[in-house]
């Protein structure tokens, strides 16, 4: 099969650092091309995942550009996807059509693909985030019999709404390489606890620095701010007159919530990380946090983790209750008070047991034959209702 795999033009594939899209889409593609396929990524020009094809609009990355003002975020997705259905018309005209599009991008890819009709490719397109954040767009999308979507997990589908569960043709969980050494042991860990991901709101990270600090916990957080990688960074941008992230609501959240509690012993920021950095810290941590406070729909983060055989310790919200095992391979708590227990209890957690699990449930194979499934539907449903729409919601006409 020829797939144009749609990476989006946020963050090189794969990312250098933070990155749980761009981490994914890397480990498919990778499997699909042992398996025989031929991938074309649509990303930007620094991507140096090993692949058939690679078409951008950009040479680097626009990560910071994310939580800025609407006109400069969507002009560049809308850049990006120009080049996309770009190279689908090349292709096209030089007589070696792509079988189907995976689109990772939000929104503008799904619209702007089913708006080209029945000339469209079939089309996947991966839920990655909350779909309730676009809940108008969602509730009224029509793909035409060639956009269908694929989940991350099943709670994320049974929070979308309906008409876009309707298109939803199956649910595949995220995958992780899973072939690193074995885990380290508990004995030769470090003391501290580790959270991976963006240090916003959203992701509970006031709530890991209080949990810890009533536990006695050393806490580390690895991940960026607003966009922008480290310390360093971040203090150059809010010299920068102009610059995005002096109004970026995750940098003043960060300076009013987190700064003050970093004091680089029991609490410290170490910026994003990646390769094999970021792997010797998912090894050497006593535990990752998720103390998420939205429904996290994929977890991304939490499969790396426990691939690493490193106990996970999560509010049981969105997809977190469908990938830890509580009280085998972490623990899940309701309030601060049950998250703050539980990291009281990390020496009940076995290493092996983690690492077991996620070579069983998230490895590469397990995700590419999911996809593989439903790639085949995609094809078999479009080829049935390419001339046939789902009916407009009350109120509004049928495109034709």
């Amino acid at each position: 099969m020829k797939l144009l795999m749609d990476a989006g033009p946020w963050l090189p594939v794969p990312p250098p650092g933070y990155g749980g899209l761009e981490n994914v889409v890397a480990t498919l593609t990778a499997e699909l091309r042992a398996r025989g396929h031929t991938v074309v990524l649509a990303s930007v020009g620094d991507s140096a995942l090993p692949v058939d094809g690679l078409v951008s609009a950009f040479p680097t990355g626009r990560f910071e550009q994310l939580g800025g003002p609407y006109p400069q975020v969507v002009g560049t997705a809308h850049a990006h996807e120009q080049v996309v259905l770009a190279t689908l018309a090349e292709h096209a005209l030089a007589g070696e059509p792509f079988d189907l599009v995976h689109s990772h991008v939000e929104v503008v890819g799904p619209a702007l693909l089913a708006g080209l009709g029945d000339t469209a490719p079939p089309t996947l397109a991966t839920l990655h985030w909350d779909t309730g954040r676009n809940a108008d767009f969602w509730a009224s999308f029509d793909g035409g019999g060639r956009v269908w979507f694929a989940g991350v997990s099943d709670t994320q589908v049974a929070q979308a709404p309906a008409r876009l569960r309707e298109q939803v043709v199956g649910v595949v969980p995220l995958s992780v390489p899973v072939d690193g050494p074995p885990p380290v042991r508990r004995a030769n860990r470090s003391d501290a606890v580790l959270v991976l991901a963006r240090l916003c709101e959203a992701k509970g990270i006031d709530t890991a620095l209080r949990t810890c600090r009533a536990a006695g916990v050393p806490l580390v957080l690895a991940g960026p701010v607003g966009g922008l990688p480290d310390r360093e960074a971040l203090q150059v941008a809010l010299a920068t007159p102009g610059h995005p992230a002096r109004s970026h609501p995750d940098v003043a959240w960060f300076l009013d919530h987190v700064e003050p509690h970093l004091d680089g012993v029991t609490a410290r920021w170490i910026g994003s990380v990646g390769g094999a950095a970021k792997d010797e810290l998912l090894r050497t941590s006593r535990a990752a946090l998720f103390p998420i406070r939205w429904e996290e729909p994929g977890g991304t983060a939490v499969c790396e983790a426990l691939a690493a055989g490193t106990p996970v310790v999560a509010m049981a919200r969105g997809c977190l209750p469908s990938l830890v095992d509580d009280g085998r391979t972490g623990f899940l708590a309701v309030d601060e008070a049950g998250f703050t227990a539980a990291l009281g209890r990390l020496d009940e957690i076995d290493p092996e047991t983690c690492a077991d699990e996620a070579r069983r449930r998230f490895a590469p194979a397990v995700m590419a034959d999911g996809y593989e499934r439903l790639y085949g539907e995609t094809l078999d449903r479009a080829r049935r209702r390419s001339r046939h729409r789902l009916p407009a919601p009350r109120g509004q006409r049928a495109l034709r």
